[in-house]
């Protein structure tokens, strides 16, 4: 079986956020599937099959699969692009979430995800005291998106790992105004085994409709402050958000498993 690694939201290795890409003309057991993406222990492995009208995608994490996930939908699009659709201008994916598409804009891949819903919740001293910082605001959707008042609380903070564990929602995104950006923003999934998620396209989909918000604009420019970085360029429309960005191959490879 084919898997493919490409550093997701950034033009250049090492940078970004890697995820694995398996391409397969069929599907494996979820157990299989969760080995592998254990062994990758990557933020993401994503897994795809190409259907009748576009390609089937999952994704999971170390620990466990999940509903929607941004980076390995954009690397699973370049894969595919660069090695089996040469041709095409867009792929359509058929997910958990819904079909979502990803078409080639210039040099950028141009996602089509769903919105999440977002309520606002209570400031609590179990986010101030899992983030090191109290946070200004707090929201609610699948993940906890908490905003905070300063850049470099963003750049500095060092989670708990344990006590962000305790908190709702799947993920933590602490997030806030830029001098360079529209925001900035930095992703923890320790309930998914991954620490920190470098570059989270998922999280912006709760992030980029909060700013549009409140900025009342519906072009951003987003900037994952992650010890990788990456940078997402992104439109919310209605229930809607297209996110850009561009990859970068990092390896091709043979993986020897039976079924």
């Amino acid at each position: 079986m084919k898997q493919y690694v490409a550093d997701a939201f950034t033009d250049k290795l090492f940078a970004g956020n890697p995820a694995a890409i398996c391409v397969m003309d069929k599907w494996l057991p979820d157990t299989l599937m969760q080995e592998i993406a254990r062994e990758n222990n990557l933020s993401e492995t994503a897994f795809t099959v190409k259907g009748t009208e576009g390609y089937y995608l999952r994704w999971f994490t170390p620990g466990g699969e999940i509903d929607l996930c941004g980076h390995a939908t954009l690397a699973a699009a370049y894969v595919l692009f660069r090695f089996y659709e040469q041709r095409a201008d867009k792929i359509a994916f058929q997910t958990k979430s819904g079909q979502l598409e990803v078409a080639r804009a210039g040099e950028l891949l141009k996602m089509d995800f769903p919105a999440y819903t977002l309520e606002q919740t209570v400031v609590t001293d179990a986010m101030e005291e899992a983030i090191g910082v109290r946070p200004l605001e707090a929201l609610q959707g699948r993940d906890l998106l908490c905003v905070l008042e300063k850049e470099e609380q963003v750049y500095d903070a060092k989670p708990d790992p344990a006590k962000v564990m305790r908190l709702d929602g799947l993920l933590l995104h602490i997030t806030t105004r830029s001098a360079r950006y529209d925001c900035i923003s930095r992703s923890f999934a320790p309930k998914c085994g991954v620490a920190e998620d470098p570059v989270c396209g998922s999280g912006h989909c709760h992030i980029l409709p909060y700013w549009a918000n409140k900025l009342q604009k519906q072009e951003l420019t987003a900037y994952q402050a992650s010890a990788r970085g990456g940078v997402i360029y992104g439109k919310v429309d209605g229930g809607r958000v297209q996110l850009a960005g561009k990859a970068a191959l990092y390896s091709a490879a043979d993986i020897f498993i039976s079924d």
